[in-house]
């Protein structure tokens, strides 16, 4: 896959692209990143990019021209996303459709953003990471370009996205690792039981109490199996449990 990112300040992308498991994947050739900057297309003497916005108001506005020069000369194809707040919010599911695409253009907004036939004419997508707002599409760039290279083939372990949270609406379940205890705190005696079936349906109760707890807005999305109503019920039944444990102990 390859990467073709629109920036005006491309310097921000050197330590992040270039260490830990995006670097592997560049040097194995499973990724490639493009930086281009539009200051580098324009014509006058001081390398304008910006400027004020017709109607008054603060902040400094990206002009269409070098822009649009900078796509045209870079010979793009695919999508062209531009990075914004006003964007489709991001997700898990937008991150492995981007991953099914060779090429992928990012654009990177600054300032007060970009002139609105740029939007209206050049990019064929506006994603946001969220209801916030940055200082810049850099940032969000970044992100986007994490999410989605590692979900490209062999760039990790072979099933290490199977079972992430939000691959399959869940949350993911606790992980654990040596030692056994720590500090008075022990693994679970299941995880250490080599019952993989068990283990399984441990790890799906788990992650189903994880995001009802925590995302009960993905919960309600759940298409809930035989078995996800059975755990659920097992975890509605622990909890009265424990209420009534803490109620006797409370009368005492």
């Amino acid at each position: 896959m390859r990467f073709d990112i629109f920036t005006l300040f491309p310097e921000m992308f050197r330590g992040p692209l270039d260490e830990s498991i995006l670097a592997r994947a560049r040097e194995r050739g499973l990724l490639e990143i493009a930086l281009h900057n539009p200051r580098d297309v324009t014509t006058d003497r001081h390398h304008i990019v910006d400027d004020y916005p017709y109607g008054g108001g603060a902040g400094m506005v990206m002009k269409p021209e070098p822009l649009f020069a900078a796509i045209e000369q870079a010979e793009v194809t695919g999508p062209i996303i531009l990075l914004s707040p006003q964007g489709r919010v991001f997700s898990q599911q937008i991150a492995r459709e981007l991953a099914t695409e060779p090429r992928i253009t990012l654009m990177c907004g600054h300032y007060e953003g970009v002139d609105e036939r740029v939007r209206e004419h050049l990019v064929t997508d506006e994603i946001s990471l969220g209801d916030f707002v940055l200082t810049g599409g850099e940032l969000a760039a970044m992100v986007l370009v994490d999410a989605v290279a590692r979900l490209l083939p062999g760039v990790l372990a072979a099933g290490s996205t199977e079972e992430e949270s939000h691959t399959a609406g869940l949350l993911e379940y606790p992980h654990y690792t040596r030692p056994a205890e720590f500090r008075g705190w022990r693994v679970p005696e299941m995880l250490l039981s080599g019952n993989h079936a068990a283990i399984a349906r441990w790890r799906r109760k788990e992650s189903l109490r994880r995001t009802r707890a925590r995302r009960p807005d993905l919960f309600a999305r759940l298409d809930l199996t035989p078995l996800d109503r059975k755990l659920l019920a097992e975890l509605d039944a622990e909890a009265t449990e424990a209420e009534r444990g803490g109620e006797d102990s409370a009368g005492q």
